[in-house]
């Protein structure tokens, strides 16, 4: 997961600043087309104002070795801040070229909250050097954290919260409020003395009591919901959006409070799962740098080119059963196009659909008959009438009553296998916890146009040969 503090900051900025720096591509600009002794001076000007977020933007703008010279620029007392805002790829770039002495140091400022999010992408060998720069306590909040899997919210609460034992007062409570300023601070969690989480009580409520010496249990929410540490993010996402609050206690198995997740962490994490998906569809991360060593991002790439280069093999190998009829008609090579792309729309809607109800929980094993039953008949329909329009334009456009027909039913036939695919392909996906959302296009496009080019040409095999 790329660092929630990247979303959350970097807003801030945008918002709040009015300045030139406000724009970065305009500063970006400016850096990039200096060089040497004077790219030192305007990135020594840039640093006078700029925000965290802003540094860590504009040194990711950089080449490799131009970003660690103006690296080397930024104050040590901003250089973990800097960093926490930097995608995770040119991060660890700048941490391998930094000598022990520097990264001791820049481990000695770091909070178990912190390293938590950069540990996702670092060698064990880094995680293990920042652990030592650590006490005791530090390393223990890290092992709390680090038990939870990167897809699980326990990994990414928010540590910092208002808790009470319940026999405290609303005074307490005032007081807590007006002393301490966390975002989205609208409940305060009561605990034990084990910290077992007991309810909430809401700023509201604490603020409207007249008698200050009420305990804060008199206070307490009743319809209070928690998020379990082991739910995945976006479920956690899901069920803050749904509670209408501004944040949530997140517990343990053992009924244990160890943070809280807030609106705006929640809004930060779908952005970034969406973010995710966007890239992953194409065999990219999210944190990759954008100007990764050339070998790096070759090897990364090319795994994607592979799966797909297999996938148009499987497509070609299927028109190559069919090379006597497409060398006699040629009108059945300028019309298979229109086959697979129909038959793969068809079944990218029948997909979609099915992401959106499995990402929200919709759709189960009682439901997923029904589903495809009603996909099915959607594709049928549709099949029927575009298969009718498309075969007319065919015999009319080649003067060819046959190939109005092939064509006809290729689509149809198309069309119908498509969203039944567009079903099953996340299902199946799902049985063996893959992501639908970014595999399943392939698959489904593979799946559409091997039937589409067999059904056509076989078809047409048939009627001609």
């Amino acid at each position: 997961m790329n660092d929630l503090k990247n979303e959350l900051n970097s807003d801030d900025e945008i918002e709040s600043s009015s300045s030139p720096q406000a724009d970065v591509s305009q500063v970006v600009l400016q850096l990039t087309e200096a060089e040497g002794e004077e790219q030192a001076e305007v990135f020594s000007e840039i640093l006078i104002d700029a925000e965290p977020g802003t540094i860590a933007l504009l040194l990711e703008s950089l080449p490799l070795d131009e970003r660690y010279e103006r690296w080397q620029q930024v104050d040590v007392e901003e250089r973990v801040d800097v960093l926490n805002l930097m995608r995770a790829d040119p991060r660890l770039g700048i941490l391998k070229k930094m000598p022990d002495e520097e990264l001791d140091l820049l481990f000695s400022q770091l909070s178990p909250e912190d390293l938590i999010e950069w540990s996702d992408s670092l060698p064990d060998n880094i995680t293990d050097r920042a652990l030592a720069q650590m006490g005791e306590r530090q390393r223990k909040h890290f092992e709390l954290y680090d038990q939870y899997t990167e897809n699980e919210i326990g990994r990414y609460a928010d540590h910092q919260m208002l808790a009470l034992n319940p026999s405290s007062t609303v005074a307490q409570g005032q007081r807590f409020f007006r002393r301490i300023d966390l975002d989205c601070n609208d409940h305060l969690f009561l605990v034990d003395n084990n910290d077992k989480y007991l309810g909430t009580v809401r700023r509201y409520d604490v603020f409207k009591t007249v008698d200050t010496d009420t305990p804060l249990q008199a206070l307490k929410w009743d319809d209070s919901r928690v998020i379990s540490a082991d739910s995945s993010l976006i479920e956690a996402a899901e069920a803050i959006e749904h509670s209408r609050e501004l944040e949530l206690p997140v517990v343990d198995e053992d009924g244990i409070l160890i943070g809280r997740m807030t609106l705006r962490t929640a809004t930060a994490l779908v952005r970034e799962h969406y973010e995710a998906q966007l890239m992953a569809t194409a065999g990219m991360d999210e944190d990759d740098d954008l100007f990764a060593p050339i070998v790096v991002g070759a090897k990364r790439r090319a795994v994607w080119l592979g799966i797909n280069l297999l996938t148009a093999f499987l497509a070609s190998a299927t028109i190559g059963m069919f090379e006597n009829v497409l060398s006699q008609v040629v009108a059945l090579a300028v019309l298979m196009p229109i086959v697979a792309s129909m038959g793969g729309i068809a079944g990218s809607q029948s997909l979609t659909l099915m992401i959106r109800g499995m990402a929200m929980g919709q759709i189960t094993a009682g439901n997923v008959m029904s589903l495809m039953k009603n996909e099915l008949g959607i594709g049928a329909l549709n099949g029927t009438l575009w298969a009718i329009v498309i075969g007319i334009i065919a015999g009319w456009w080649f003067d060819d009553t046959v190939m109005g027909v092939v064509i006809a039913c290729a689509i149809l036939i198309n069309m119908a296998v498509a969203a039944i695919a567009g079903v099953m392909v996340p299902m199946i996906l799902q049985r063996f916890n893959q992501d639908a959302a970014l595999s399943g296009s392939v698959i489904l496009t593979t799946v559409t146009d091997v039937v589409g080019f067999f059904t056509f040409l076989g078809l047409a095999s048939i009627l001609y040969l």
